[in-house]
């Protein structure tokens, strides 16, 4: 009985005594994949088939927000990249039609809009979500066990355009509209 205190003691003052180096660890690696999502960010916010300026939040210093203009069915697409706590960069696109979010409270038929959502995840390269108050999103997930996704990250920028023709698809759901010929 006294051994088993003895190394449950050893084991908890050792991995106390370790966890502010893994966290200094873990901070310095999520700043360096911080600072290398910005570079990445300015090189492909900069293409004229991306054409989004990417700034650091002031809510949130690990995510990048940009305004992506000139879509037919939104209003435009507020941007947001994020670098998670562990190992992760994430997007989330949210579309501002007629002047607010996507919302399920304020859709027309929410059931319709998130039949045709689950739809979406099935058939789209990017997948589709609500978040807790219901403002509908389009979303990319990475992973970094197998290294930063430089290209993957331009490409799904460059995918984001395709965001505004769903979006068509989805304004009966929304409001009852039709989305208008392209």
């Amino acid at each position: 009985m006294r051994r088993s205190a003895l190394l449950t003691a050893f084991l908890f003052v050792a991995v106390i005594g370790a966890s502010p180096a893994a966290a200094q660890s873990a901070s310095s690696e999520r700043d360096a994949t911080r600072s290398r999502l910005a570079s990445i960010l300015a090189i492909a916010g900069a293409r004229s088939d991306v054409n989004v300026a990417f700034q650091q939040s002031t809510k949130n210093p690990y995510n990048f927000v940009g305004k992506m203009t000139g879509l037919t069915n939104c209003d435009m697409l507020e941007v947001v990249w994020g670098v998670g706590t562990s190992g992760t960069v994430s997007l989330r696109a949210y579309c501002h039609y007629k002047g607010n979010y996507i919302n399920l409270g304020r859709a027309r038929d929410p059931q319709g809009l998130m039949r045709r959502l689950l739809y979406f995840n099935d058939q789209n390269f990017l997948y589709w979500g609500a978040d807790g108050t219901g403002d509908v999103f389009t979303a990319y997930s990475f992973t970094l066990e197998s290294g930063f996704p430089d290209d993957a990250i331009v490409i799904v920028n460059r995918s984001l355009r395709n965001t505004d023709g769903f979006v068509g698809q989805l304004r009966p759901m929304i409001d009852g509209s039709t989305a208008p010929a392209k």
